[in-house]
């Protein structure tokens, strides 16, 4: 890889001092170091965050849960709190990369980690997200790409693991300045291809992800992921769900989907299929058939939209029933 030089942050704000258009911050660096061997991305410095103080920790705030940014995966899994409050996380993240990864990687790095399209991630390809003139997935091989906003200039999926999650629970991300700190909804962060083919979120050069707060933990939750196999994967898709029941009845429903669209998706029609129904096999199947309205698959992706359809009936049942059929 091209040499570059390396320097530790202290402070949140002198680590965006140091920041800029020819640096990067990391802390796991579990996907950074893979991307500059293939000389996909080539910074001049590389300015290290695990050593903020602060940032690394999982506590209660105003009723909910405040994350460090530069907790791991692994310290995630291992809360007892977001395993019995905020299951739909905790399944998220179960088998996200592999052991090792999850005891390196962050919850600030799975907010922001670069896609893992193989067009992209290896060197020997032109891309739009890298500066090249057009998106190879789609004439090319993209069993694993989009199935929603297919239209775009890049057809990737996002990678994190825990956004859609995060999301069922209404999350709210921090981030740091040289200045000042601002803490915005976490569906604000991302940016789709088609408003900057070049980037994944709103960061600008100088800025990173310090924390992401949960509201309180009063909905009933769960995440079903369908992969390939059970090893180390990517998912073919993910379904978060959050449910907000009464007395059997779902007064309110919020679900995501990951691993399907360029950003990670709202399901808006699944959404309305379960307000104001039981929680029965019947909504959950109806919800799945909803969460897939506006696919436009490509040439080899279509089984994902059955893959979809069983992730958030499956999703929908474990939250509001404990149990899939």
């Amino acid at each position: 890889m091209k040499s570059f030089k390396y320097t530790a942050a202290t402070s949140a704000s002198g680590a965006c001092r140091m920041l800029g258009e020819n640096s990067l911050a990391f802390a796991g660096g579990t996907s950074l170091l893979n991307l500059m061997k293939e000389y996909v991305v080539q910074p001049d410095v590389l300015v290290d965050i695990k050593t903020i103080s602060g940032l690394g920790s999982i506590a209660r705030e105003g009723g909910g849960l405040r994350i460090g940014a530069n907790v791991t995966l692994a310290e995630i899994l291992d809360s007892d709190i977001v395993r019995q409050e905020y299951p739909a996380l905790h399944q998220a993240l179960y088998e996200a990369g592999s052991p090792q990864i999850r005891n390196r990687g962050t919850l600030g790095g799975n907010l922001c980690a670069r896609p893992a399209c193989w067009y992209f991630s290896h060197g020997n390809f032109e891309c739009a997200k890298k500066g090249g003139g057009g998106c190879p997935a789609i004439e090319g091989d993209n069993e694993f790409h989009a199935v929603f906003d297919t239209d775009g200039p890049c057809v990737m999926v996002h990678p994190s693991s825990a956004a859609p999650a995060l999301l069922a629970f209404g999350a709210r991300v921090g981030i740091a300045g040289p200045e000042r700190s601002r803490e915005i909804p976490l569906g604000e962060f991302f940016t789709a291809p088609v408003r900057d083919v070049r980037r994944e979120n709103i960061l600008a050069a100088n800025e990173i992800v310090t924390h992401v707060t949960l509201g309180p933990a009063n909905a009933r939750s769960a995440t079903y992921e369908v992969r390939q196999k059970a090893a180390h994967d990517w998912p073919i898709c993910l379904a978060s769900v959050a449910l907000d029941v009464s007395f059997g009845v779902c007064e309110r429903a919020r679900v995501f989907l990951g691993a399907v669209a360029p950003v990670p998706r709202r399901a808006p029609g699944a959404e309305a299929a379960l307000q104001g129904k039981s929680v029965t096999e019947a909504a959950a199947e109806a919800a799945g058939r909803a969460a897939v309205d506006g696919a436009r698959p490509l040439s080899g992706n279509a089984y994902k939209l059955a893959a979809i359809r069983a992730a958030v009936k499956r999703a929908v049942l474990l939250a509001g029933t404990g149990k899939w059929n």
